[in-house]
């Protein structure tokens, strides 16, 4: 099956992805080579017809799996921008890679679930555990972390409070606190492009992990409840249409909520400071 590759990602071949019907297809196939390469594995064949047969099947098996890890490698792509991040993150890329092959070599045909939908949860998995190693998180940290990012996302336009978080926990509103300045400094260690304005931006070649707190805070300030989109689409980690999807609005939404915290920015008191922050950078 040749299909046209759309890019390399960790330094495989990714291609479209597969419909419904061809990935049902593969599956009969990759199940033969399976049975083949355990039949070679057991021991020596005497009957070298038997062999080449096997042989044959298990190549076929082999270049099956081959085409469907392929066509669902954009989703590492998709899974890593979701959580904020600019593709091209090596370690992040690498991990969801990882996630991916781990989710074919367990991935059972016979079950009849979509490939694309187990391996979300492998690729998630592992993303997770890279951004927790990047940020130096313990387990029970991570795991709160992402309830509260669960959380928002149940009501994207809402601020919720220590208390909110602390009832939809149930954990103390001390630790609801604790956790919510751990996700915003999570937040803040994603972004490594920035710019204020078209005219700065390409300019710029910092690392924004290293931003100072105060402009982190002076844009949450101003941003409110948009600082995520705005600091997502200004730092260029996601497109319009994937923060408006991912806030649950519409791209025209999206577009206007952003342009209002840019404005916002442009005539707040710490304008000329952040702007020159960011020449400096």
């Amino acid at each position: 099956m040749n299909r046209k590759v759309l890019g390399l990602i960790g330094g495989l071949e990714m291609t479209a992805p597969l419909d419904v019907e061809e990935e049902r297809r593969l599956h009969p196939v990759i199940q033969r080579g399976r049975k083949a390469a355990a039949e070679l594995d057991r021991g020596r064949l005497d009957d070298p017809s038997l062999r080449r047969q096997l042989l044959r099947r298990r190549h076929e098996g082999q270049e099956a799996e081959s085409v469907l890890l392929r066509a669902t490698l954009g989703l590492v792509r998709t899974r890593v921008m979701e959580r904020g991040y600019r593709f091209g993150n090596d370690e992040l890329e690498a991990a969801g890679v990882e996630g991916l092959v781990n989710a074919l070599r367990r991935f059972d045909p016979e079950k009849g679930t979509r490939f694309s939908t187990y391996a979300n949860y492998w690729i998630m998995k592992l993303v997770n555990q890279a951004i927790q190693q990047q940020a130096g998180l313990s387990d029970s940290e991570m795991r709160l972390i992402l309830q509260v990012q669960k959380l928002g996302r149940t009501n994207p336009t809402k601020q919720f409070t220590k208390r909110e978080v602390a009832e939809a926990l149930g954990i103390s509103q001390a630790k609801a606190q604790e956790v919510m300045q751990l996700n915003r400094e999570l937040q803040a260690r994603r972004y490594n492009t920035a710019e204020l304005s078209e005219a700065t931006h390409a300019n710029l070649h910092s690392d924004p992990t290293d931003a100072p707190s105060w402009v982190i805070d002076a844009l949450h300030r101003i941003c409110g409840d948009d600082f995520d989109a705005f600091w997502q689409f200004t730092f260029r980690t996601m497109s319009v249409d994937e923060i408006a999807r991912a806030h649950g609005i519409t791209r025209q939404g999206m577009t206007k909520r952003i342009e209002r915290c840019r404005r916002a920015v442009r005539e707040s008191p710490e304008a000329e400071r952040l702007q020159h922050w960011f020449d400096q950078q």
